[in-house]
């Protein structure tokens, strides 16, 4: 499987996902224009990755901020993750947030309450 590596814009976060470590950064300001478009590749990769997954996958999501379209298709991503965390691979999210950005914290929360994956808030010091 090959890495996935899609370089941020002011619209977009990156997104760097390398199968062969178990290791998926998302980073930056996610308001694309279409998120599903643009958050495909990522979850075709998680498919792939699926059927033979690390036996420790860390997710680090670093975003700023994300609209609306964007979060359902982090949600996705997450929803990819619990199933391949469920099949017995051990998935960690570190959901990173700012220290005064309590809308940050607060989405972690709600992804953390909807999905059956451990997370680990992290809070970013300024």
């Amino acid at each position: 499987m090959e890495k996935l590596t899609i370089e941020g814009s002011p619209k977009t976060p990156t997104i760097k996902f390398d199968p062969e470590t178990g290791k998926l950064l998302i980073q930056g300001r996610s308001i694309p224009e279409n998120s599903i478009e643009f958050y495909k590749p990522l979850v075709d990769s998680l498919d792939n990755y699926s059927g033979s997954p690390k036996a420790q996958t860390n997710v680090d999501i670093v975003l700023e901020y994300f609209n609306t379209s964007s979060s359902k298709c982090i949600l996705d991503v997450f929803k990819k993750l619990e199933k391949i965390n469920s099949d017995g691979s051990d998935v960690v999210i570190n959901w990173h947030y700012e220290e005064d950005d309590e809308d940050m914290l607060e989405a972690g929360e709600d992804y953390q309450a909807i999905i059956n994956i451990p997370f680990k808030m992290i809070e970013i010091e300024e």
